[in-house]
């Protein structure tokens, strides 16, 4: 009998020319009109040709699709419960009359037909990720390990449940997959996912994000239904055709992607076009600590190395450092205070911000006096390219929480790098604190921290970016050599009333008053930091108590912070479209980003005329004071100058 039998698979295999199993969509057709089933076949047939040859082959099966009556109104269709496809029974007379086709749904994909096309690639997307390639027994034993997976809160299948099944292909719990798809792997939880998806802005339909299965679904009707998928997400398509190994037409992409540059600088155009071609290297920028609370482990960031226009790339893209781009995830901070409490809560958004480095360098060596450490990244050319692209997608896409502790700067970078990338080495890392993940990287070898070894050719080269804290006590060793001052650090000098160092600027020569200039301009940077903070405070305990003094200056207050969240937001300046913006959308979001960025000059204007009267009076006494100083100490150099018979000073 078995011999018989298999005869007779041989033969009808021979009969069939050896033509291997493949989908095969089978419509349901006996309550049909003639005309209803040529309609219905042919959407059938429009589904099978939008996909993947490999997906075909993979999901060797028959499925059925029926067309039902009792699905809810708004439903184009589902998976019935026997595997097959049921479609909404409500929709076949357009399908049928061909009005369908030209009938504006108001849905992502425009009218019904194309709509009914989506809705077939979704659910055959579901059977094609559900497929189960092992025998009963292991499908039970996956079953059980998913459940005890869930119920300890975990996304998406733990690889602990990957090793016990033989399953030659998924999607929806693939790490890499689950990576770009934004449930990121929570630190110091080998395997654990991410609950929230904080990719919500510019989304194509918000049913993605509601969990990986649907996520897959959605993704894979764009990919195969829209050529300009490739250019709005260029790392998930680069997933698809990988695990396909095809891609369906695709638009040509315009060069270069959009970005918001978030500097501080409100009289320039913010919007800016990154060509991954043009950036020469990323290195790990790490601020180091400071005695803050929220800062002693130093500040995560990358740096963009952006070659000049025309400049080949090279490592003499360096030197153009009016270039250079820093991606830094921050707390968007919307009521001027920046609590401990709320960081470690979770109220923060956790946005990426785009800066230049010239800022940045400023923020930290001259204002917060923090040394810059700048060591590149070991990356190939493609998972650099690879890397852009992502940090711009997660620059338009991304609005999550920052936490302090558990996702705090380090841990958004490491997700960056690990998304962007796929470098293998990086799946493994774990860190929470900025100058761990740096140790990090260095013992994987994925860090070159050697640039470092040589401070002075650190410096040279614009891998190290010193405090000038150095500098300011260097300058304060002058002022010791020449007069005879009591103060042992420049700390103590600079904490003195301003009254008490103008006591010193008659005895001084030509280089202790040079030392004096520079130093009176720390104490204004100074000034200008405690008088913001005090500013904060008198603002928000003010605003709670109703003080008519705060009105004007205030409401500018509101008006910057609430103004500049596009900037760490862009999502917010387009309606519609999802993914990167696309030459279509550069007009709207050129003009917009410009009107807003003038909005933010004025007020930022506005308050500089209205800030000095919030200020308590002692403060602003020593501000004008330290001012004075600082006009008094140019007049005496400029004495002492002449009277030494150098040329007069300006």
């Amino acid at each position: 009998m078995r011999s018989l039998r298999a005869w007779c698979c041989a033969a009808l295999l021979a009969l069939s020319g050896g033509v291997q199993a493949e989908l095969r969509l089978v419509l349901e057709h006996d309550q049909l009109s003639a005309a209803e089933r040529q309609a219905s076949q042919a959407l059938l047939d429009d589904a099978l040709a939008a996909l993947p040859p490999s997906f075909v082959q993979r999901l060797a099966r028959s499925v059925k699709v029926a067309w039902r009556d009792d699905l809810p109104a708004n439903a184009y269709g589902r998976v019935g419960r026997w595997s097959g496809i049921e479609l909404n029974a409500s929709l076949l007379p357009a399908l049928t009359d061909g009005t369908a086709a030209t009938t504006q749904t108001g849905r992502v994909h425009g009218s019904q037909r194309r709509e009914l096309l989506a809705t077939l690639i979704h659910e055959l997307t579901h059977l094609y990720d559900r497929a189960q390639l092992w025998p009963a027994a292991q499908r039970r034993q996956l079953q059980r390990c998913r459940q005890r997976a869930e119920s300890r809160g975990l996304v998406g299948l733990p690889d602990s449940c990957r090793g016990q099944t033989a399953r030659r292909f998924t999607l929806s719990d693939d790490p890499r997959l689950l990576d770009l798809a934004g449930w990121a792997q929570q630190v110091g939880r080998r395997g654990a996912r991410e609950q929230d998806n904080g990719q919500v802005a510019r989304s194509p339909d918000v049913y993605e994000l509601s969990r990986p299965l649907e996520f897959v679904a959605v993704n894979l009707e764009y990919f195969l239904l829209d050529p300009g998928y490739a250019c709005r997400r260029p790392s998930l398509a680069r997933y698809f055709r990988e695990h396909f190994a095809w891609a369906p037409a695709q638009a040509d992409c315009a060069g270069g992607h959009a970005y918001l540059n978030a500097g501080r600088d409100f009289a320039r155009q913010p919007l800016g076009r990154l060509d991954p071609e043009r950036v020469y290297a990323v290195d790990y920028l790490l601020a180091e600590a400071n005695q803050q609370w929220m800062s002693r482990w130093g500040h995560s960031m990358l740096r963009l190395v952006v070659c000049a226009p025309g400049r080949p790339r090279g490592p003499d893209c360096r030197l153009d450092l009016d270039q250079h781009l820093v991606l830094s995830y921050r707390a968007f901070v919307g009521d001027l205070q920046l609590s401990s409490w709320d960081g470690l809560t979770g109220v923060y958004p956790s946005r990426l911000f785009v800066l230049p480095l010239e800022q940045v360098v400023e923020e930290y060596t001259k204002v917060e006096l923090r040394s810059l450490a700048s060591v590149p990244l070991k990356l190939s050319r493609d998972e650099l390219e690879q890397l852009v692209a992502r940090a711009v997608e997660q620059h338009w896409s991304y609005d999550g929480d920052y936490y302090f502790i558990s996702n705090n700067c380090a841990v958004e970078t490491l997700k960056l790098l690990r998304s962007g990338t796929a470098h293998p080495d990086l799946q493994a890392l774990d860190s929470i604190l900025p100058n761990g993940l740096l140790q990090l990287l260095a013992a994987r070898g994925l860090a070159d921290t050697a640039v470092l070894d040589d401070p002075r050719e650190a410096l040279r080269l614009g891998y190290r970016f010193d405090s000038f804290r150095e500098r300011y006590q260097a300058m304060f060793a002058v002022l010791r050599q020449r007069l005879p001052i009591a103060q042992d650090n420049v700390e103590a000098w600079l904490e003195q009333p301003a009254s008490a160092r103008r006591d010193w600027f008659a005895e001084a020569d030509l280089r202790a008053s040079a030392a004096l200039l520079l130093l009176e301009q720390a104490a204004l940077r100074r000034q200008l930091l405690l008088a913001q903070d005090e500013l904060k405070r008198r603002y928000l305990s003010g605003r709670a108590a109703g003080d008519p003094n705060l009105d004007k200056a205030g409401a500018a207050l509101e008006q910057i912070l609430a103004g500049s969240g596009f900037l760490s937001r862009p999502a917010e300046l387009l309606d519609g479209g999802y993914g990167l913006p696309q030459a279509g959308e550069w007009h709207s979001l050129e003009t917009q980003s410009r009107q807003r960025q003038q909005q933010l000059r004025q007020l930022s204007d506005e308050l500089d005329a209205e800030v000095r009267k919030l200020l308590p009076s002692a403060r602003l006494a020593e501000l004008q004071a330290n001012e004075a100083n600082l006009a008094a100490l140019g007049a005496h150099l400029r004495k002492l100058h002449q009277d030494s018979g150098g040329l007069q000073l300006p």
